[in-house]
């Protein structure tokens, strides 16, 4: 009876520290966000913070895509086909007004960045700096090459540059080879490009930035605009058709286009769009080409240059054989 009683007693002893040890777990989860806070990165880092495993959904669009809103064309130049173990370039074209001129942070003007993810097929990565010849570095520049995520090389980021100087981007890839790697073959692959200019439109937290338009969020008229004049921008209050006041936060940036005693719909722009930058896609492919296959195919056409030759050969033979009939 008494050893029942014991166990009955450490049972409930290791159920309550094991509901403890539980709340407590559940309130560091919790409170480590607000007590350690991580820092934002600037794009296209921000990527990862959407989607940690692979910057492209199943439906094949970019993640970008998701803060950068406007659609602006992008170019992705590599090889028709590579040989194994050797370096060559993929280089990448963000094309865009020099004259444009992005809303910051603070409200003021200033250049548009650049910024890009490259997703190379498995097994290609960026090369290494011994790989790169003088020439080619002179083409890459500065630009810091950062893996997507650790322990995937074929997918690669870079940014954000200053899109004056770096409207094309190098990107030094070295082929993996199959005689060092089995798992990875010869054959057809497909390579995938996103690329933006200028900041985003929403951040990943699903706030709106400064650099999009601004909207009433309620129908009314515009009782009162209040400009703040030591952050910037605006406090827009509407009054609705039931006489609630609604106060629309208008960040630095963006211009007013309406005034006070205005009538509004929902939705309705108070302000102007300041993005002049954007996203785009592009994908392409590249043939990882096997060396003897190439010797095979040279050894195929001097096999059939050497046989028309002979053919030609015998023909004028056979010529000369019934032309000396004839004559005889």
């Amino acid at each position: 009876m008494k050893t029942l009683t014991l166990v009955r007693g450490l049972v409930k002893s290791l159920a309550v520290k094991a509901l403890v040890l539980g709340c407590l777990t559940v309130c560091l989860f919790f409170l480590s966000d607000w007590a350690l806070p991580r820092s934002a990165s600037a794009y296209p880092f921000w990527a990862q913070e959407t989607a940690p495993e692979t910057p492209r959904e199943a439906t094949g669009r970019i993640v970008c895509a998701n803060c950068h809103l406007a659609q602006k064309p992008a170019e992705v130049e590599v090889p028709q086909s590579v040989l194994p173990d050797t370096v060559f370039k993929a280089v990448v074209k963000i094309p865009y007004d020099l004259n444009s001129q992005q809303v910051l942070g603070d409200g003021s003007r200033g250049g548009l960045n650049v910024g890009a993810v490259l997703m190379l097929p498995e097994g290609f990565k960026i090369a290494p700096p011994e790989r790169i010849s003088e020439e080619l570095q002179e083409e890459i520049g500065d630009v810091y090459f950062m893996p997507y995520r650790e322990g995937q090389e074929n997918v690669v980021l870079v940014g954000p540059l200053p899109g004056e100087d770096y409207q094309e981007i190098v990107f030094p890839v070295l082929s993996p080879d199959p005689k060092q790697d089995k798992s990875i073959h010869f054959g057809k692959y497909s390579v995938h490009l996103g690329a933006n200019r200028g900041r985003g439109q929403v951040y990943p937290t699903g706030l709106a930035s400064n650099n999009t338009v601004s909207n009433a969020t309620k129908a009314g008229t515009i009782a009162k605009i209040v400009k703040d004049e030591d952050l910037g921008g605006y406090t827009v209050t509407v009054t609705t058709e039931a006489g609630s006041q609604v106060e629309e936060t208008i960040p630095p940036g963006p211009e007013l286009v309406v005034a006070e005693g205005q009538v509004v719909a929902a939705g309705q722009a108070l302000t102007t769009n300041p993005n002049v930058g954007g996203f785009g896609q592009k994908d392409t492919e590249i043939v990882l080409q096997s060396p003897a296959r190439i010797t095979g195919l040279l050894a195929f056409l001097a096999g059939i240059m050497i046989a028309q030759v002979l053919l030609v050969i015998k023909k004028k033979q056979v010529e000369r054989v019934q032309a000396a009939e004839m004559n005889f």
